[in-house]
């Protein structure tokens, strides 16, 4: 009985193959994670390395350089630069701009393909860079926009399997890329916000606040310009976004404030009469909560880089 069983197990055992799974893109190491918050008029010196380096405008647009030529980068749009290639870059002297710069190592061939390219994200592609964003946050110890960082320093209990989501994400945009601008060959030219928004009532409100930076709704107010009941929008927008919709409009706001404070053209006092805080202290102290810097103290830090 036991030798007809080891023979029929042998049998079938025989029909199963084990496919082995082909990497088109593989990457091996992450050198840096940066998230800046850059001043209007910056500029970098510029570097060489011999990896990989992707840069996306997240909110403005900025100016980069490969080898001497001059490439403007618009909001939503990312741009590569190939091991060894010499790159700047800066802000348009303007507006104060966020940037996301990834530098990695990746030695597939398919990596040919991305040398002297940019790209639009659209919403779709464009939360892996934040999905990115965030496993690093939870993985490494990442000082706050410090472009002359070398070494990333794992946290002391980093999130468990961060590097190797941080790994799968990217590997997942650039395998999405290559099968837009391959397969289609074409992109999507509107940017996208980033939050992938599943009702229209927390869309609506969202369009609604960030189109009242300057004003000081109340909820009811926006109730009734957005004709939903409180309860239900307080449910909804909760869900979506995990904040209450007043602490939403507050992070609006103090990115607003973030960017007016690096470009440089109003005093913290006129900034926050342009957001409609009722008094300056008030800003000092929502802008304290939410970044952990007075508006003056980030606003000289800015200034440092």
């Amino acid at each position: 009985m036991t030798f007809l069983l080891c023979l029929l197990y042998n049998f079938f055992m025989k029909k199963y193959f084990k496919h082995k799974l082909e990497n088109l893109i593989h990457v091996s190491k992450i050198v840096t994670i940066h998230y800046f918050e850059f001043e209007k008029n910056f500029k970098s010196t510029g570097e060489s390395h011999d990896f990989w380096e992707i840069v996306y405008a997240d909110r403005e647009s900025v100016v980069c350089t490969a080898d001497a030529q001059n490439i403007p980068l618009l909001q939503g749009e990312i741009l590569f630069h190939k091991p060894n290639e010499f790159h700047t870059l800066s802000a348009n002297g303007q507006k104060a701009p966020n940037v996301f710069i990834l530098s990695f190592v990746c030695k597939s061939d398919a990596m040919q393909f991305f040398e002297n390219k940019k790209f639009r994200l659209d919403k779709n592609l464009a939360r892996f860079i934040y999905f990115i964003l965030e496993e690093g946050k939870k993985t490494f110890d990442i000082p706050y926009s410090d472009p002359k960082i070398k070494k990333m320093a794992l946290l002391p209990q980093p999130t468990l399997g961060g590097e190797q989501l941080i790994k799968n994400y990217l590997e997942i945009l650039l395998i999405n890329l290559l099968r837009v601008y391959t397969e289609t060959e074409s992109g999507n030219d509107i940017f996208l916000q980033r939050n992938d928004l599943a009702t229209k009532p927390v869309h609506d409100v969202i369009l609604l606040l960030q189109n009242s930076l300057q004003q000081s709704l109340s909820i009811n107010e926006i109730c009734k310009k957005t004709a939903y009941g409180r309860a239900y929008l307080f449910r909804v927008f909760k869900a979506a976004t995990g904040k209450t919709i007043m602490e939403y409009y507050l992070t609006l706001k103090i990115e607003r404030a973030k960017q007016l404070l690096r470009e440089n053209e109003l005093t913290v006092k006129e900034i926050s009469a342009t957001l409609a805080f009722n008094e300056p202290n008030y800003f000092t102290k929502t802008f304290k909560r939410f970044t952990g810097l007075t508006p003056s103290a980030y606003k000289r830090r800015a200034m440092q880089l």
